[in-house]
């Protein structure tokens, strides 16, 4: 009897020395650095349970040991409080650093810039090519109504909820500049201010002209002159793209967006306008040109007479023949 009690405590001692033993392992492999040689960007599934977890960090090569992982998740009461998303773990993070970034929910940031100028569709197209995002477009937006900027996501946001604040940007932009717009403009409403910013747009790249552009188009709406937007008639005929130079016979077609026939403005905003031409529209540089006409250097050249306008068109005529030989 007493050599079998022997026996059975020779066995518990071995038992606790191998628990020790092995916990002392463990807590080892979950605090030392982990196999990762380069840093790593891992999409953690929504829904994700631990296991799941566990073998989605091994299979990256995050963490050696998915149950070394998964028992120190366990033991330190983090288990629950681990969030799916899109991180970056660094090189040699341990399982315990990697249980910590889980639990921060401090995924990675994605980024789609929206360039001034695009149309609605070309918007959603971009929406829809977009990485990370998910579910389907639900709406189309009306042309303009979607404000050019950096946007940042996290994998897993939704389409539609992305574009909500690329319309409550363009939306609360008009609500802050309009009451700060220049006195006596020919503009009744903050949708014309958002038309002609959208023409201007198309004009010019150049900020420096976005203000003189805005002031002719300015004086010519005061004088009842047409605006005579080459862009305007583009869009008119394809809003997704031309794809050719206007002819005479474009300038002449009737539709709603041709100001060389129309006069006024056109009927709606021809692409979406950053906010430098926005202000241009509200606050126009006071001048007194009534035209202007490509330069060939990528800008301008102004004119207050017709005269010396034709003479710049000549200009710029001779400029086309010498770039077409």
């Amino acid at each position: 009897m007493g050599r079998l009690l022997l026996v059975f405590a020779y066995l518990a001692l071995a038992a606790l020395i191998l628990a020790v033993g092995a916990a002392v392992w463990g807590y080892a492999e979950f605090t030392r650095p982990g196999p990762l040689a380069s840093p790593r960007v891992v999409v953690v599934p929504a829904g994700s349970g631990l296991e799941r977890i566990s073998k989605t960090l091994v299979s990256n090569g995050v963490v050696q040991h998915g149950e070394v992982f998964a028992l120190g998740a366990k033991l330190s009461g983090e288990a629950r409080n681990l969030k799916a998303g899109e991180y970056r773990f660094p090189r040699g993070t341990s399982p315990r650093d990697v249980m910590e970034i889980l639990k921060s929910g401090k995924s990675q940031v994605r980024r789609l810039t929206l360039p001034e100028g695009l149309t609605v569709s070309m918007v959603l197209e971009k929406l829809r090519a977009s990485e990370g995002l998910i579910g389907e477009v639900s709406t189309v937006p009306e042309e303009g109504s979607l404000l050019p900027e950096t946007y940042h996501y996290s994998y897993g946001d939704e389409r539609d909820g992305l574009l909500v604040r690329m319309m409550d940007g363009m939306s609360g932009l008009l609500t802050e500049l309009w009451p700060q717009r220049a006195p006596d403009l020919p503009l009744r409403s903050p949708r014309e201010a958002l038309i002609l910013a959208s023409v201007i747009e198309r004009e010019t790249g150049v900020d420096d002209e976005r203000g003189i552009i805005a002031g002719v188009f300015m004086n010519r709406l005061r004088l009842g002159m047409r605006l005579q937007s080459d862009p305007t008639v583009a869009y008119g005929i394809a809003p997704e793209g031309l794809g050719r130079p206007l002819t005479r016979a474009d300038l002449k077609t009737q539709h709603p967006y041709n100001t060389y026939v129309i006069k006024g403005l056109p009927a709606g905003p021809i692409c979406n306008p950053g906010a430098s031409s926005i202000r241009a529209a509200l606050n126009p540089t006071t001048t007194d040109f009534l035209y202007f006409v490509a330069d060939g250097t990528g800008g301008h050249a102004f004119a207050r007479t017709l005269k010396e306008h034709n003479r710049n068109v000549a200009k710029w005529r001779r400029f086309q023949r010498s770039q077409s030989k």
